[in-house]
């Protein structure tokens, strides 16, 4: 089992956006600063997702258990919904990612048991161009 740790930061709403992703596989880590341009911080926390679901899906990973801080995320994953309509579409791309573990989980966490992926995020900020 994968575990996935991920974290979406903004400077400013909307603002240079990153996604942090800290991943722990059979006792090795991996750690991802990805810059996601200029988009609110709860459109980061759903892009991080997704650039996470990426790698393990690259990685063939089967079975993937993912924490995130955002609730948000957290409940449009467990939920399969999202009001706002900004993040219908990257939820659908969520849903569709997922169908292709053979378990996935996902697990809010608070703020301060995700300290390495919110650093990763908040580096990746600085990486947009």
């Amino acid at each position: 089992m994968i575990e996935v740790y991920i974290d979406g930061a903004s400077a400013g709403n909307p603002g240079p956006s990153g996604a942090g992703i800290f991943i722990k596989n059979n006792g090795e880590t991996q750690s991802y600063s990805i810059p996601l341009g200029e988009m609110e911080n709860h459109e980061a926390e759903f892009h991080a997702l997704l650039q996470a679901l990426e790698i393990c899906v690259k990685a063939e990973a089967s079975i993937v258990s993912v924490r995130s801080d955002s609730s948000a995320v957290v409940q449009a994953v467990e939920k399969q919904f999202v009001r706002n309509e900004k993040y219908r579409l990257l939820l659908s791309e969520i849903l569709l990612a997922i169908e292709g573990f053979e378990l996935f989980f996902i697990k809010w966490i608070p703020s301060k048991e995700n300290k390495q992926a919110d650093a990763l995020a908040k580096k990746a900020i600085h990486l947009n161009q």
